[in-house]
């Protein structure tokens, strides 16, 4: 039986990813500070033999007496709104917490695992982005603790890789929706379900033309899988390349939820990107991985979810 250590395991995309390892018959250990993260997301899991829960910050270093195979690495909160509510300790994370999560991979001898981000490519010049686009990120703006912070994440990762001979694995996150996603957090979808749902006005940064590209979780948790077993250190794009503008993806939503919302327009928030879509190519080749959920079936999933959540 392997063991698998997913850190931020109690949030969005780790929850999912901790129930699908327990269905293939791992060991699952999530550990997660509960900033972002849900204990209603791990809560089916408590009774199963195979998970344990671990309450701590990677920016502390960590020691665990079980021997573990595989490491996820998966704490970081993802969304401007709380990402941006400590900016300082963001950047933490992906810096001295890559560190101490490295070191815990190492001394196991365990591969390693960074959820990294299409934020990396900052407001891209290139458009799809692939992994060879090195990007346009703002250095000092106010996205720049969680861009830098996962670019410097990639760096840790691939100089452990070549000091110490590591195994690591590198995903590039595009942006990803579905259940256990908070209400709160700013994100686009859920800021337009929990609108519509309320029926009150849906709110649109800039003129609704710039472009997002939206994954289900449970397609990209598939993809971090496929990923950690494979034989590629990455990185390597995971993302739905069906490219739709903002103000499309709210036009769906209120149509899907029958809502009386209208939309109103805001002033865009400084270096948001104007365009994002992944080109997946390498995961096509490399991983034989292409994302199957069409967005009108994911958003139906997810309003189900909001409904309950609401």
């Amino acid at each position: 039986m392997k063991r698998a250590l997913v850190t931020g395991g109690a949030g969005f995309i780790g929850s999912h990813l901790c129930k699908f390892l327990l269905d293939k018959g791992y060991q699952v250990f999530c550990l997660d500070n509960f900033f972002t993260g849900q204990k209603s997301n791990i809560e089916p899991f408590f009774g199963d033999p195979n998970f344990k829960m671990i309450e701590h910050d990677i920016i502390e270093p960590f020691y665990l007496d079980d021997k573990f195979d595989q490491v996820y690495n998966l704490a970081c909160p993802a969304s401007p709104i709380h990402y941006q509510k400590n900016a300082i300790r963001t950047i933490k994370t992906s810096t001295a917490g890559m560190i101490n999560v490295l070191g815990f991979a190492r001394k196991n001898s365990a591969r390693i695992l960074q959820a990294s981000t299409s934020e990396v490519y900052g407001d891209p010049l290139q458009h799809p982005q692939k992994e060879t686009y090195n990007g346009n990120v703002n250095p000092i703006g106010p996205r720049a603790c969680y861009d830098e912070g996962k670019r410097v994440a990639e760096t840790l990762m691939f100089d452990y890789h070549r000091t110490h001979g590591m195994e690591i694995r590198v995903a590039r996150i595009f942006n990803t929706y579905g259940p256990n996603m908070t209400f709160d957090d700013g994100r686009v979808v859920s800021n337009f379900i929990v609108q519509a749902l309320k029926n009150k006005p849906i709110t649109i940064y800039g003129d609704g033309s710039q472009t997002r590209s939206f994954c289900y979780v449970s397609d990209l948790v598939n993809g971090l899988y496929a990923l950690m077993e494979s034989d590629i250190t990455g990185p390597v794009n995971l993302g739905n390349p069906g490219e739709f503008t903002v103000k499309e993806l709210a036009e769906k939503i209120i149509k899907l939820t029958g809502s009386k919302s209208e939309i109103i327009y805001k002033d865009l928030p400084e270096d948001d990107p104007k365009k994002r879509k992944p080109d997946i190519s390498l995961a096509k080749v490399k991983l034989n991985w292409n994302p199957n959920v069409l967005l009108e079936d994911g958003l139906e999933m997810t309003i189900e979810y909001f409904k309950k959540v609401l």
